[in-house]
């Protein structure tokens, strides 16, 4: 893959703040891609924003919850009506290692909203630019935990579940449009999320995988910087594990 393999191409990165979202960004921005950056964070956005910058991006940013409709359609006609190539639905939030009888309707309702529906909503707000344009790379961020789920926190592993759903079901309606959508499932990563779950519960995940470490978040943007490349265009509806052999999966 060429370090100007996005030349041209606009990316819009949600989440784009912290760990992944971030790493992601500033791969794009190496390899050529123009970013709009969306994360609530807006202290940490523009520090990414600046360092995508140096690297030579045009940046744009929003600050927005995703999970806020009305004002998230707002921030898409304010960027205006320019071209828009790749979306990684990145946001996301963490489960906490909660057991599932603690898990109340207030943390569920979150959880689908930000993984589910955010990025439900916005990619139907991105689409017809993409059908327009004849050409579109949508990458939904899912997990490890969405494919075989985990011993807690639930409810984390269904909206992990759903976007495998959803990619697969837009990777068919899509494909006649010249839109491919694919998936990134990460293992453990070494990011603030996944620590919140507490260093026992980490290094048991580290534990579970093959090559006993977590990955660096600049490894799963490599991931989705391939997926978006010239070189992945007979890629569509697959998902792809950078996650240490937990688990090994495929036939």
């Amino acid at each position: 893959m060429t370090m100007n393999s996005l030349n041209g191409r606009t990316a819009f990165v949600t989440g784009a703040a912290n760990g992944i979202g971030r790493a992601i960004s500033l791969v794009m921005a190496e390899r050529g891609a123009d970013l709009i950056l969306l994360d609530l964070d807006g202290d940490k956005l523009a520090d990414v924003a600046e360092e995508a910058r140096k690297r030579g991006a045009v940046v744009r940013q929003i600050v927005c919850d995703l999970t806020q409709l009305d004002r998230l359609r707002a921030s898409i006609r304010d960027i205006g009506e320019g071209p828009i190539d790749i979306l990684v639905n990145n946001a996301g939030i963490g489960g906490r290692n909660s057991s599932f009888l603690d898990i109340d309707e207030a943390s569920f309702d979150r959880m689908m909203a930000v993984h589910v529906k955010g990025a439900f909503f916005l990619t139907q707000l991105i689409v017809p630019r993409m059908i327009t344009q004849k050409f579109g790379r949508i990458i939904n961020i899912s997990s490890n935990r969405g494919m075989v789920a985990y011993s807690r926190s639930s409810h984390y592993s269904i909206a992990k579940a759903a976007i495998l759903g959803m990619t697969k079901a837009w990777a068919k309606e899509l494909a006649p449009h010249g839109i491919l959508v694919n998936s990134v499932a990460p293992g453990v990563v070494s990011t603030n999320m996944g620590a919140s779950n507490g260093a026992d519960e980490l290094q048991s995940e580290i534990d579970s995988n093959l090559l006993k470490r977590s990955a660096r978040p600049e490894e799963i943007a490599y991931s989705v910087a391939f997926l978006v490349s010239p070189e992945a265009e007979f890629f569509t509806g697959q998902v792809i594990c950078p996650n240490g052999g937990d688990p090994i999966i495929g036939i």
